[in-house]
């Protein structure tokens, strides 16, 4: 690639450099030709001015580069690296065109073993997803008020202080048990799967609260084992995980059953507000003392309105005694009218009583009458049915092919025996034979 470098002097031929210009184009050379690098180092003479830009130098054991990181990076990472401490960083390279020194541009740092342990995290999450420790339909309720809290963190920590400085706050009642344990270090993951083997065996508490402050990945790293992942979900009491800032989410968050963003969140969300809670309960009282006032008003309206209807026993008596009056009356003219009605159907049975012989001659003659009319009614049937039966006769005669003949016709019969319609039925010289109204003769067919 020709370089050009405008508004320098040429002389005999040659282009000559002025050093500004040598070391702007040096710089753009290097920044345009070369990509973004990841390089670790070990950091060494590092230095924070009052601009907020960060100046150190990366080293090894063989050689050294100066680093620059402005204030709008640096500003995003959550930690300050210390001298001599091992680092892994994304820069592009430059030059500082002020001093020609060849220098990195820091766009992100992370702890030099940063890299491994967030490989190492998400390899864990993705096996313990496929097993479903991350399921919601695993995940265990809180209860609504809890008997017993047990709280696993540092007794040292500023977490224990902001749980307990909420707790007391929003529900002093609540008794708490703080469980001591490492919440970093290499003994703290053995130390927090112990702690919730002992809790659940106690049976005292009915949710517990693990917890700590905020931190870099390192110090958060027992929260991401595989084996406190394990003992959080295997445990039988609901556990809220409240590790780090907002920020900061860790294995073990996903496996509890609920996740808190901070610690005093975890705290609020373990208890509710006693305030709140003394505010609805004199909201409830004073609902129930309106309930009660209308119940009372309207039970001593109806108290007054028996009152009225309430009447002395002796009223009731003198009511009930003159009743029974009218009713002794009314059965003595009951008893009255039926003597009466039985003695006037007496009399008239004894009017209407007669001689038994006077009655069997009566009898008598009403059965002389009867045989008298069933016989003339019989003579009479027998007439009209002679009647209709001669009417009949006629009628079925006139109908009657003897009825027929004795007009004048004949019934001829073909020497089959059929009887003959059509003069086809027949030929010349056959012999057939016609019946009259009296009598038959005997043809034969001359012509047809």
């Amino acid at each position: 690639m020709k370089i050009t470098a405008p508004n320098n002097a040429e002389e005999n031929g040659r282009t000559i450099y002025s050093v500004s210009t040598l070391n702007r184009l040096s710089r753009q050379l290097l920044e345009t030709h070369l990509p973004l690098i990841w390089i670790e180092g070990e950091i060494s003479n590092f230095a924070r001015p009052s601009s907020g830009h960060w100046y150190f130098t990366l080293k090894d054991d063989a050689a050294q580069v100066r680093c620059a990181m402005f204030k709008n990076r640096s500003a995003n990472l959550r930690f300050t690296p210390k001298q001599g401490e091992q680092v892994l960083l994304r820069a592009k390279v430059s030059l500082y065109e002020g001093r020609g020194d060849y220098q990195l541009i820091a766009e992100h740092m992370e702890p030099a073993g940063h890299g491994a342990l967030q490989r190492a995290y998400e390899l864990l999450k993705t096996k313990l997803a496929a097993e479903g420790l991350f399921e919601p339909e695993r995940k265990q309720p809180l209860p609504e008020l809890p008997h017993h809290i047990g709280v696993i963190t540092s007794p040292t920590g500023a977490a224990i202080r902001d749980v307990l400085a909420v707790l007391r706050r929003r529900y002093p009642a609540v008794p708490v048990t703080v469980i001591p344990v490492p919440v970093q270090g290499t003994e703290a993951a053995p130390a927090i799967v112990k702690a919730l083997t002992l809790a659940a065996r106690s049976e005292r508490f009915d949710v517990l609260l693990l917890t700590r402050g905020g931190g870099s990945l390192e110090d958060l790293w027992p929260f991401n084992d595989e084996r406190v992942a394990r003992a959080i979900a295997h445990c039988p009491i609901p556990i809220i995980s409240a590790v780090g800032h907002e920020v900061d989410v860790t294995i073990a968050d996903f496996v509890a059953d609920v996740r808190a963003a901070t610690p005093s969140a975890a705290a609020e969300l373990v208890v509710p507000d006693m305030a709140e809670q003394l505010e609805r309960l004199q909201v409830r009282e004073r609902h129930l003392g309106q309930t009660i006032q209308r119940r009372l008003l309207r039970l001593s309206d109806q108290l007054a309105h028996l009152q009225k209807r309430l009447r002395h026993p002796g009223d009731n008596l003198r009511q009930q005694a003159q009743r029974l009056d009218q009713l002794e009356l009314r059965l003595k003219r009951a008893i009255k009218q039926q003597l009466n009605d039985k003695r006037l159907r007496l009399n008239n049975l004894q009017t209407r009583q007669t001689d038994p012989r006077r009655a069997l001659l009566q009898l008598k003659e009403q059965l002389q009458r009867s045989r008298t009319g069933l016989i003339q009614q019989w003579s009479l049937y027998q007439q009209r049915t002679r009647q209709r039966l001669g009417e009949n006769a006629r009628l079925l005669h006139s109908v009657s092919p003897l009825g027929t003949l004795e007009r004048g016709y004949a019934l001829v019969t073909a020497p089959n025996g059929e009887i003959v319609r059509h003069s086809r039925q027949v030929k010349a010289g056959d012999k057939v034979t016609a019946k009259l109204a009296h009598g038959e003769l005997q043809c034969e067919v001359l012509e047809r």
